[in-house]
């Protein structure tokens, strides 16, 4: 426990709230309303009232994939037996099957050089990329946790000027999109042993369709950690990296808390 205490550790999680981009923009919208508000202060106040008593509580509708979450392997790949495309025993492993142990890990940060790309695309993260990154810092571990440092975070913020993190490019196409790895990076990064992989874009798959990219990783067995943030703290190597989500059973997805220990 001393040794924990005397690491600095670095919060690289999204707020989630309404007010931010924090769901997908076709998907189910992040809520949070009040239930009961302790009891009423003044005559006619709005707040609801519980009968069992002067509390606050709220609650939530919220979508798997919200905020800084994992992706699951089943969540692109199907289960045995179902007749899709993809299907294999991988897609019988939801969250709560998901070893910590794969969360947790030695980071390996890899800056992402700036891209350019046309309104609604991700630039994408070549191979070219791993391998300057490997010329400088060394080749790439097993079990170390590769985090794509893009700097898109820089979009995660309240009101219409979060558009930018993923309404203008997906619902809108008026503006590029997140970079993000091409499914040759994938496979070469999966390839040096990697089981989890982490971004500070919106999604690790790119905006003009994310399925291959997904299937590639997570057909192995690998996870995604989405929706990072704060990346800019770390070194390229020397911090760990631990992502907790919630332990949601038969989830594809779930929010969760990551941070790094320095």
């Amino acid at each position: 426990m001393s040794e924990l205490s005397a690491r600095r550790v670095v919060d690289l999680s999204v707020p989630v709230a309404e007010h931010l981009p924090a769901s997908w923009p076709t998907h189910v919208p992040f809520q949070h309303q009040t239930y009961t508000w302790y009891g009423r202060t003044h005559e006619g106040a709005d707040a609801p009232e519980s009968r069992l008593g002067p509390y606050a509580t709220r609650w939530m509708a919220i979508d798997e994939h919200t905020g800084t979450h994992v992706d699951a392997p089943s969540h692109f790949i199907p289960p045995p037996g179902s007749g899709l495309d993809f299907a294999g025993a991988w897609g019988e492993v939801d969250v709560d099957g998901v070893p910590l142990a794969q969360l947790i890990g030695p980071a390996a940060v890899i800056d992402v050089p700036l891209l350019e790309s046309e309104p609604g695309t991700s630039p994408l993260i070549t191979p070219d990329v791993v391998h300057a990154w490997e010329a400088e810092h060394g080749e790439l571990r097993p079990g170390e946790i590769v985090l794509w440092r893009t700097g898109w975070d820089r979009h995660y913020l309240p009101g219409r000027a979060g558009d930018a993190y993923l309404r203008d490019a997906v619902v809108h196409g008026s503006a590029p999109a997140w970079p993000a790895p091409s499914v040759e990076t994938i496979e070469l990064v999966i390839g040096r042993g990697v089981r989890c992989l982490g971004t500070d874009g919106a999604s690790m798959g790119p905006a003009q369709g994310g399925q291959a990219v997904h299937v590639a990783a997570l057909g192995t067995g690998a996870v995604f950690v989405e929706c990072l943030a704060g990346l800019a703290e770390l070194p390229h190597r020397g911090a760990t990296f631990v992502f907790l989500p919630l332990k949601v059973l038969g989830a594809t997805g779930a929010p969760g808390r990551a941070v790094a220990f320095l």
